[in-house]
């Protein structure tokens, strides 16, 4: 076989496509801010979507907006909304328990009720209007500062029930604001009065915008605003929703393939398909999709804010206290990997997510499936010592090999855990990750003749994701034919390449990092997504970023069909749901399995920002 010229593995790896990120645009992060500390540190924080909708069970405002129901209609929930089992220290008890640092809760939709007492002109509250004859607010922002969680105020910009608004629906407009400047200016003095008796009353932490884009900024009066709030708190937290004068980003339902470029994120997260209580709703993620997915957000150096949606009632679906019961589970166990981390290395290093300790001197590697051994490249620093977190300190540390590049972690004694893993890999200073190494690519009959199947085979892997195939030209595509020069010194290699064979005789380099935790390849027309599974999942893999439709998906070299659901495709929204596959255990390849995915037509990535949902129609 021929040899090509030597190259630089960080070369390779930036071209080929099998990390993708020379694609990427990247930022210089902002300057730290001192105020941010406790949110960067948090990870995980959880929202509340309470209010009238919840009684009929409908899209929280945009049901009147969307003329999907009357407002008159819509409003008469307001009769229905009781909160008579409304326990808001329960509440914030199942919040700290589930690990979150912090809570956002709506204190006003865009219909405009108000959880709170307001006094503002003309203001529709639950005090005053609503069944339930009292603030509802109040008792919920107590009970979180005593628990000693930071307080989150979500609040409306736009206000499509008072009379002041310009906004009535979709179709309908009140007034031109050039035409009734004072009336606009009126709503601009309601809004920021009830801004001023949030602040005064509950001194948040932080304030959740929503609704920015119906305005610009100075229509809103947005720098106003901002001075507003900072008076009674010189470090109060803003998102991203006030016409770009806040403090992080909020990318919403799309979990972000690309590391968001802001210094500091948040990703808003429904547990189903909707923020506000919805009983028909059922499409709810499993408990394990979300310990991944927070996962996700802490490797990417952001959080989560999960929501919730409690009933009318003020009691809170059982699905979702399942799902906050298994974050207990799992930050309970995992604290360490989870507050005050701090962004990973990117893939190039090695397929898995990870991130680092706020010192810099632990490296967390996520792990969702049960493997017999990681790896990284690049690795200038020897580990002092490699482990399980979770573990009783009494543990044996995982054993390792280390060649002053190349790190491989043997998992064969670890516990893995039920969701994910997380395994320490500790240094004695902050480790140097670099791809600087001139390598050649190796010759096939060199990797077949290794001893090691393992490390044979996931050489052929690497090498075909990276988009360098060894096997191009000596293999047909039903496995029938091998060069006569080829020897395999383990048959167990012999069975797998032959097996694989429709993949490896013509594989093209992979998808770009973000989109698929692990090594994957393309075919020769882009129109089938071969994806590498290291080990046993614990749940379904998952595959984000895809715009394709998906005609079906194979395990390769056995035929079983696999399903799939996508979570998080919003009919209204270009981004692309979360595709997660179902691989039963019974049919995972030992060595490693392969699944095709066959599109629809060749594949189209979405790797752009992921913002605010700006409609809903």
């Amino acid at each position: 076989m021929k040899i090509l010229k030597k190259v630089s593995l960080a070369m390779l790896l930036l071209t080929v496509g099998g990390s993708g990120f020379a694609q990427d645009k990247v930022q210089a992060p902002k300057k730290e801010e001192p105020k941010m500390e406790w949110f960067d540190d948090a990870k995980l924080g959880i929202f509340i979507h309470w209010g009238i909708y919840a009684v009929e069970g409908i899209s929280e405002s945009w049901a009147f907006f969307n003329n999907y129901i009357s407002h008159d209609n819509y409003m008469k929930q307001l009769e229905g909304f009781t909160a008579s089992r409304y326990k808001p220290l329960e509440w914030v008890n199942l919040i700290k328990e589930s690990g979150a640092k912090y809570a956002v809760i709506t204190s006003k939709h865009h219909d405009g009720v108000s959880l709170w007492d307001s006094k503002a002109d003309q203001a529709t509250t639950t005090v005053k209007h609503s069944a339930a004859r009292k603030d509802v607010l109040t008792p919920f922002v107590g009970a979180l500062k005593g628990a000693g969680l930071k307080t989150g105020i979500y609040f409306s910009l736009p206000d499509w029930s008072h009379p002041y608004y310009d906004v009535n629906t979709r179709t309908r407009k009140r007034y031109l604001l050039k035409d009734e400047p004072q009336r606009w200016n009126n709503f601009v003095n309601y809004y920021q009065k009830q801004l001023t008796e949030i602040s005064e009353n509950y001194n948040p932490d932080l304030i959740w915008f929503d609704g920015d884009w119906e305005h610009s900024s100075a229509e809103w009066q947005a720098p106003q605003t901002l001075a507003l709030l900072r008076k009674y708190n010189p470090n109060i937290i803003i998102n991203s929703r006030l016409n770009h004068h806040g403090d992080y980003d909020t990318p919403e339902q799309g979990v972000p393939v690309v590391k968001p470029e802001s210094r500091y994120w948040e990703l808003c997260y429904t547990m189903n398909d909707s923020w506000g209580y919805q009983p028909f709703d059922t499409h709810y993620k499993t408990p394990n999709m979300i310990v991944r997915t927070l996962a996700d957000c802490i490797a990417m150096g952001g959080n989560l804010l999960l929501d919730i949606g409690p009933k009318a009632d003020g009691t809170i679906p059982e699905e979702q206290v399942a799902i906050l019961k298994e974050l207990k589970r799992w930050t309970g166990k995992h604290g360490e990997a989870i507050y005050g981390t701090r962004t990973g290395l990117d893939q190039r290093f090695g397929r898995h997510k990870t991130a680092f300790s706020k010192s810099g001197k632990t490296l967390y590697v996520y792990l969702d499936a049960k493997s017999s051994d990681i790896s990284f490249l690049g690795l200038q620093s020897k580990p002092k010592e490699i482990r399980v977190v979770g573990q009783p300190k009494s543990s044996r540390p995982l054993a390792f090999t280390y060649n002053g590049y190349d790190l491989t972690v043997d998992l064969l004694t670890a516990a893995f855990d039920e969701a994910v893993t997380v395994v320490a890999i500790d240094f004695a200073e902050k480790p140097v990750f670099d791809l600087n190494r001139t390598v050649g690519k190796p010759s096939l009959p060199g990797i077949l003749s290794q001893s090691d199947a393992r490390q044979a085979i996931q050489d052929v892997v690497r090498w075909s994701d990276f988009g360098a195939n060894l096997l191009e030209g000596a293999i047909t595509e039903d496995g029938q034919l091998l060069r006569k020069d080829l020897v395999f010194n383990s048959p167990e290699v012999k069975d797998w390449v032959m097996k694989h064979a429709e993949i490896l005789h013509d594989a093209s380099a992979g998808i770009p990092g973000g989109h698929y935790t692990g090594y994957s390849a393309l075919s020769k027309d882009k129109q089938t997504l071969y994806l590498f599974v290291d080990g046993v999942p614990t749940g379904p893999i998952a595959l984000k970023g895809v715009k394709n439709t998906i005609a079906r998906i194979r395990i390769v070299g056995e035929g079983s069909m696999l399903s799939h659901q996508i979570f998080n495709k919003l009919y209204w929204s270009a981004i692309p749901g979360i595709i997660y596959i179902d691989v039963p255990k019974e049919r995972l390849d030992k060595k490693m399995t392969v699944i095709a995915v066959l599109l629809d037509k060749p594949i189209e990535l979405y790797r752009e920002k992921v913002g605010a949902i700006e409609s809903n129609l």
